[in-house]
């Protein structure tokens, strides 16, 4: 059943919401070469509890981490290690708030360049790029009376349009009291978009882009069970905001 907000629970969403996108975006300074995911992982946690806020990850029974950090063809669920971040590697942070009783969920994800490999930071800017401009138009189309499926159908148009991949067993999700509430949002539209829920004022989800540069198929990683990667090794790339669907259009809480 989808949890509709009141104007004074999307406040505290707000709220809650800028403090995530402040330390998501300290901690995305901090990625350079030779820093490792698990200093990134402490920053993290050091800024949210700062801030005055927990995080939400910590509150999902058996992850241990404020962050999921994905490195090259990590698509999602990446625990922080000692990897030490090189030339080239393309990183997402996702990351997560609680505060005041309610949950906002972001990530982003961007690339390391010391300038010396232009080429190939080239094609990597590229995918990226596209990616924020799926997020970018997908909150644009999630406004009452639209359905999930405008959301869904954006975000497939311009990723595979570019010759990139949706992963498909992945999808965004509302968010509030919970970190993970109904309805589901996917990526990609597989059915008549009329049969998709319809967005209405209220309505708090978190929009993701999930998407690879090969092939859509992935698989866990068999050594810690949260992991997911891609199936070709090919590199992913995670973009996510948590919205609210507002009579004035959709508002981004974690701006």
């Amino acid at each position: 059943m989808i949890q509709y907000k009141t104007k004074e629970e999307i406040e505290k969403m707000r709220k809650g919401g800028k403090i995530l996108a402040d330390v998501l975006f300290e901690v995305l300074k901090h990625a350079k070469i030779g820093v490792s995911e698990i200093e990134l992982e402490k920053l993290a946690e050091k800024l949210i509890l700062e801030k005055g806020a927990k995080p939400a990850f910590k509150r999902v029974k058996g992850y241990n981490f404020a962050t999921c950090i994905s490195t090259n063809d990590a698509v999602v669920h990446g625990i922080p290690t000692n990897y030490n971040l090189k030339d080239g590697d393309v990183i997402g942070i996702d990351c997560g708030v609680y505060y005041k009783g309610f949950n906002t969920d972001a990530a982003w994800t961007i690339t390391i360049e010391s300038g010396k490999l232009k080429v190939e930071n080239d094609e990597k800017r590229k995918f990226l790029k596209t990616g924020e401009k799926a997020l970018s138009e997908a909150i644009k189309v999630a406004k009452a009376g639209n359905r999930v499926g405008h959301i869904s159908k954006t975000i497939q148009d311009i990723v595979e349009g570019n010759g990139y991949s949706v992963v498909r067993s992945l999808v965004g999700h509302g968010v509030g009291k919970n970190l993970h509430e109904e309805p589901e949002v996917p990526g990609f539209l597989d059915i008549d978009i009329t049969k998709t829920p319809l967005l209405k004022q209220g309505m708090t989800i978190a929009i993701e882009v999930i998407y690879n540069m090969g092939k859509s198929d992935v698989i866990y990683e068999k050594n810690n069970g949260w992991t997911i990667k891609t199936a070709d090794g090919s590199i992913s790339g995670l973009f996510e905001r948590t919205i609210a669907i507002t009579e004035d259009g959709p508002i981004i809480l974690t701006a």
